[in-house]
């Protein structure tokens, strides 16, 4: 089959919507020689995968090689089955299984990603001497549904149990009165402008009325729609949340509201929406001033009528959404400048929650500091674990004046955690950024000189990287957890000599 250009096309594997619409019937035909070949050496295959995977991870790897054998080889056997007798949905299907079983071990996510890498690797060894780029090029598409189908279970795993456990703590926190708390449904802050918020949010979340969290950039708005959403009614519901900052203005209204199929140039199929996606729960609009004013009026129709109509549609759906949303800037002014719709505005301005920039809570750095230490104990499982801070570091994030508020104090605390090689934080763990004198905070709570831009702070780590490795542009790569490509952009962007 071809189009009018003789390029040829091909149609997706019939009946099997697990495939992603990345392979095609021909295609798995044509790697069945290949896979008869892996499946007969089998074992040789999985020895090689096993041990790529202990080489690049050592001692500090989620699974013993008994787990990884336990593990990749009964998938092995069970994945070459069901693609030679050409049944994806049941190759997906143990894909599935077994990232639930790995979720259940705590093996890191991003461990999983590499080892499918290097199982590409081990298992293209069995190519034939004159396979084309052709074939490689199936059996990476092979290796993304892999990816996709074990991201699936693994994420809604991981879910689960860390919702059982939410579930527990929350029981022990909501027996502490609002007043006596440090922590809330994942918010950190013992002040009493935290406190103050907590109980201000369990009033608001018994309400099913729209809310606006106003607040600076990395003040934690988010989790505070997130503690909204777990303290109402809707809590059992989705939470589903869109950066209206993140898509082009033009995708908003068909992300929003679901479009039918042949709406516009690409929509194959029909899709929901975030809204019908949120039925029952809330829906979290962040950084609402960044919608267009036009979606902005659709929008205030959907929440007066309670009803969308998707793109290409003629008629509305109900829908049943709680609308929580966020903004950085001034809402009074977003609304002088054009950003936002007054009549929208009123709607939401019912229930206003601000969140304080961290300058104002100095006094909660400190627990902070603690609460971002055990997490990334938790995922980086560094040997060994940091225990603390020393007090000169202390005192230096006590002083600066935090313009990227919390989100800048967990980025500093994880670049500790990848220069660091002590027992403890130290000063010089610390970005430059933080520790400067000439950045520290006046007894007014502002600082003398604007602070490092994203852009040279950017650029500082990657030279700390860099220079840490003695220029090995690879391993930067994984230290800054990027894609080389992605490296080599920022080093020609930043025009960073690499040997320095």
């Amino acid at each position: 089959m071809s189009d009018p250009s003789g390029s040829r096309v091909t149609a997706p594997m019939k009946g099997t919507p697990e495939h992603f619409h990345l392979l095609w019937e021909e295609e798995l035909n044509e790697l069945q020689p290949v896979l008869e070949t892996i499946r007969e050496r089998r074992d040789q295959v999985l020895e090689d995968w096993m041990q790529l995977y202990a080489l690049h991870f050592g001692p500090a790897r989620g699974l013993s090689d008994f787990d990884f054998k336990r593990l990749f080889g009964g998938e092995l056997e069970a994945t070459l089955q069901a693609l030679l007798e050409k049944d994806i949905g049941r190759f997906v299907e143990a894909i599935r299984a077994t990232g639930t079983e790995l979720a259940k071990s705590r093996v890191p996510f991003a461990e999983l990603v590499v080892s499918m890498h290097l199982f590409e690797e081990s298992a293209t060894r069995s190519f034939p001497p004159d396979a084309g780029p052709h074939l490689y090029q199936v059996f990476d598409k092979l290796s993304h549904i892999r990816i996709i189908a074990l991201a699936q279970s693994y994420f809604g795993a991981y879910s689960a149990l860390a919702a059982t456990q939410i579930a527990e703590l929350e029981q022990q926190v909501n027996a502490v009165a609002p007043e006596d708390r440090s922590y809330f449904h994942g918010i950190v802050g013992g002040t009493e402008v935290m406190r103050r918020l907590y109980r201000r949010i369990s009033a608001a979340a018994n309400s099913r009325a729209m809310v606006l969290v106003v607040g600076e950039t990395g003040t934690g708005k988010e989790l505070i729609a997130r503690a909204l959403h777990e303290c109402g009614p809707q809590g059992k519901g989705p939470f589903v949340a869109l950066n209206c900052a993140a898509l082009p203005r033009e995708l908003i209204e068909a992300e929003l509201f679901g479009y039918r199929r042949g709406a516009f140039s690409g929509a194959n199929a029909d899709y929901a929406g975030l809204f019908r996606s949120a039925e029952g729960g809330t829906l979290f609009l962040d950084e609402i001033t960044e919608m267009a004013i036009e979606t902005q009026s659709k929008l205030l129709r959907v929440l007066q009528e309670k009803a969308v109509r998707p793109v290409g549609a003629t008629r509305e759906l109900p829908v049943n959404v709680r609308v929580i949303a966020s903004t950085n800037r001034d809402p009074e002014q977003a609304c002088a400048e054009g950003r936002l719709r007054r009549d929208l505005y009123y709607r939401l301005n019912a229930n206003t929650l601000n969140t304080p920039p961290l300058r104002e809570r100095i006094a909660d750095i400190e627990l902070l500091v603690r609460h971002f230490i055990r997490l990334f104990n938790e995922s980086s499982k560094r040997v060994p674990p940091v225990e603390g801070v020393e007090h000169e570091a202390l005192e230096a994030l006590l002083r600066h004046s935090w313009p990227g508020n919390v989100r800048e104090l967990a980025g500093a605390i994880e670049s500790a955690f990848t220069f660091g090689t002590s027992l403890l934080i130290t000063r010089k763990d610390l970005p430059t950024s933080i520790v400067s004198p000439q950045r520290t905070m006046t007894h007014a709570g502002q600082s003398h000189l604007p602070v490092m831009s994203i852009n040279e702070a950017e650029r500082e780590l990657i030279q700390r990287a860099l220079h840490m490795v003695g220029g090995n542009k690879s391993r930067a790569a994984q230290i800054l957890a990027v894609s080389r490509k992605q490296l080599y952009a920022k080093i020609a962007k930043y025009g960073i000599d690499p040997e320095q």
